[in-house]
């Protein structure tokens, strides 16, 4: 026996960069990342990705218990940013470790349980004719010139609007309110590190810290229907929330209200127009919308991954995971998993047993979704209904840089012009 032989079983295998999410960085593979979860999840659905320095979870059971049992307390504290010399990025963790979605039981119960009531099906379902007339204003800016962004033009001002109401703020500020969630998105969907934004994010951070101060003193001089005056006015136990608790929560609340459904428009419009003869089964009949939406939020999921931090040392996927160890959760991987769902790279409208995990699972699951599937089904029928002709322009698609909440930069789209929503048929 040589020193070779001795020295082999010693050696360690090179890592494949090949099989990282870091690919995502490439902009061919985040134009379509399915091959890469596909990659990851037949080779090692549950592996040690040594360039994200985190574990990647791409099946679907795996996925289902991160999400389900493992801790979203991830958020590093202003003092352990201190340490690191991080402390510019302070006002971010300020706000951050206060909000729902970073904490666990029973901080986060308590906050989840205020906030989800301005989201149940029913008061979203009220919500139906007033969210149909801010889709038809839209587009009757739009309709006689043929051609539209549907993002800058339709899908981001729709749940802008609707979000700044449900607030309880003017929905004329929809426009800014959507420049700061644009801005704050990039420290919840990322994982690569964008220094020359983080000026932007602050920036972002202060404005909206200062625009909902100034909201809270309007809304005790003049209180309003809404979610920022039911935080203010809620007790737990006796005890209410702080001023910068209810800033932080709305701030996050405000911001997925947003990010998400903005996504699931121009993401979801993309797909049907790649897919014809889906699109037409939809506009030849409406009444499959709810089912559509939930198939176009598993085939091109807005959210495509999210953190979590090991609760104790566990065996996930046959792999020793320590406690505090970082999981990448891949929620657009699992709703692609072939032992979850039948053929599941082809996009079916009416797919039954429809589970998938875009609005993730359990406790942390959206509490926005209801409103975020209305605002999708009236959305796509809507467009359906009066663009005819609908057709993509010849401009490359561009995806927006934040890896884990995936959407468009611009859609560019033409059709048949036509007269204003009074020419529709209803």
């Amino acid at each position: 026996m040589t020193a070779m032989d001795i020295a082999a079983p010693l050696a360690q295998p090179r890592p494949d960069p090949a099989m990282s999410l870091y690919c995502l960085l490439d902009p061919e593979v985040l134009a379509n990342p399915y091959p890469l979860y596909r990659r990851l999840r037949e080779k090692d659905p549950v592996f040690w990705d040594p360039f994200l320095c985190a574990w990647v979870v791409t099946d679907y059971a795996n996925v289902q218990t991160v999400l389900h049992r493992f801790s979203a307390d991830r958020t590093p504290t202003p003092a352990q940013l201190n340490s690191l010399g991080l402390d510019a990025l302070e006002p971010i963790a300020r706000v951050m470790i206060q909000q729902m979605l970073f904490m666990d039981a029973p901080a986060h119960t308590r906050l989840r349980s205020l906030c989800s009531r301005a989201f149940t099906p029913t008061r979203a379902e009220r919500l139906r004719e007033h969210i149909q007339d801010v889709a038809n204003r839209l587009l009757d800016r739009v309709v006689p010139a043929g051609r539209m962004d549907v993002l800058a033009d339709f899908a981001a001002p729709l749940p802008a609007i609707v979000t700044a109401e449900l607030l309880g703020v003017p929905a004329a500020d929809h426009e800014q309110l959507k420049a700061w969630s644009a801005d704050y998105a990039e420290v919840l969907g990322n994982f690569q590190h964008n220094p020359d934004r983080a000026g932007r994010v602050l920036s972002s951070v202060e404005g909206m810290t200062a625009y909902f101060r100034s909201a809270i003193r309007e809304q005790e001089r003049r209180p309003r229907d809404g979610l920022l005056g039911s935080l203010l006015a809620a007790e737990i136990e006796g005890a209410r929330l702080t001023e910068d608790e209810v800033i932080a929560n709305v701030i996050v609340t405000m911001v997925g209200g947003q990010e998400t459904t903005t996504n699931l428009i121009g993401n979801g419009l993309l797909t049907l127009l790649r897919n014809a003869e889906q699109m037409a089964r939809l506009r030849d009949d409406p009444s499959i919308a709810p089912s559509a939406v939930e198939e176009l939020l598993r085939y091109e999921s807005p959210s495509q991954h999210t953190a979590r931090l090991a609760p104790a040392d566990v065996v996930l996927g046959g792999k020793q995971i320590r406690r505090r160890d970082p999981v990448m959760a891949v929620m657009a991987a699992a709703n692609r998993d072939p032992a979850r769902f039948a053929n599941p790279d082809d996009l079916d409208l009416t797919r039954k047993d429809n589970r998938h995990l875009a609005f993730g699972w359990a406790a942390h699951f959206c509490f926005g979704a209801p409103l975020a599937r209305l605002e999708g089904e009236i959305a796509f029928t809507t467009l359906l209904r009066r663009l005819p002709e609908i057709a993509l322009e010849p401009n490359p698609l561009v995806w927006r840089e934040n890896l884990g909440l995936r959407g468009l930069e611009a859609l560019h789209i033409s059709f048949r012009s036509q007269g204003a929503a009074g020419a529709e048929v209803r």
